[in-house]
């Protein structure tokens, strides 16, 4: 199986995500920041557009929805069957282990509650890409807006179970800001310190730090190391639940600054 992917900066600071089957020439966008920057993408390239594969409900993920649908109405929309609710267009709603096809590309559906209760992760597992939405980001994680902090938690490491050579993609460039936050409960991390210097030099030249890779996460995110006894010992946490762990650091990044 081959897939190119192109990313490029929708809105502030959303991905714009293009995924390309190179066998057929269908083309998904992963989620609809903004139609016009997705179509000029698309227009640039000689791509047409067959898919639309949704993460989520939030407005900054679903808001191009419409106005793609109307340019290319064709395309095929998916997304999460527990947010049928709060989503437009769907042409098929899927779940935990349904299968998502774009061309002979085929991505199985991960259901990843926690940012949302609805939230799905798409993992073309033959083409090593996971694309997570607000889920997880490189150094970070997605807020916590509709579940307890053990459901997200339990979502991260559903994520961390994958292949390490996954190449992750995320909703937001949010890596450096994320990169500053880390080091401030993993001082002592050797590899998150090399790793928050290399994303200030891809951002000083104007470049994404995206995707990462399952192993490059586990290595240097705070966030799926809630277990790690060099974290827990410098957050003063060595004895505390790792749900309690991941917890107290999502409260304190929901603050920092």
């Amino acid at each position: 199986m081959s897939v190119e992917v192109v990313q490029f900066i929708c809105l502030a600071d959303n991905f714009g995500l293009l995924l390309r089957d190179e066998a057929t020439g269908a083309v998904a966008s992963i989620d609809a920041p903004d139609a016009r920057a997705i179509a000029g993408e698309l227009s640039r390239r000689g791509w047409p557009l067959t898919d639309i594969l949704i993460t989520h409900h939030h407005a900054d993920h679903i808001q191009g929805v419409a106005g793609l649908k109307k340019l290319y109405p064709q395309a095929h929309v998916v997304g999460p069957r527990k947010d049928r609710g709060r989503l437009p267009h769907l042409d098929l709603e899927v779940g935990e282990g349904d299968l998502v096809a774009v061309g002979s590309a085929t991505a199985r559906v991960m259901e990843a509650p926690g940012h949302t209760t609805g939230h799905i992760l798409y993992h073309f597992a033959e083409d090593e890409i996971l694309f997570v939405g607000d889920v997880l980001f490189s150094l970070g994680c997605g807020r916590v807006f509709e579940t307890p902090m053990d459901v997200m938690l339990a979502s991260l490491e559903k994520i961390a179970e994958l292949p390490p050579e996954t190449r992750v993609y995320c909703g937001h460039e949010y890596t450096q800001a994320n990169a500053r936050f880390a080091l401030t409960v993993d001082p002592r991390n050797l590899l998150l310190a090399e790793r928050a210097r290399e994303v200030d030099a891809l951002r000083a030249e104007g470049l994404p730090t995206l995707p990462t890779t399952i192993a490059l996460e586990l290595a240097t995110n705070p966030f799926l190391r809630a277990e790690d006894p060099q974290l827990r010992q410098a957050l003063g946490m060595e004895t505390d639940d790792p749900v309690h762990v991941f917890a107290q650091m999502r409260e304190r990044k929901n603050v920092f600054r």
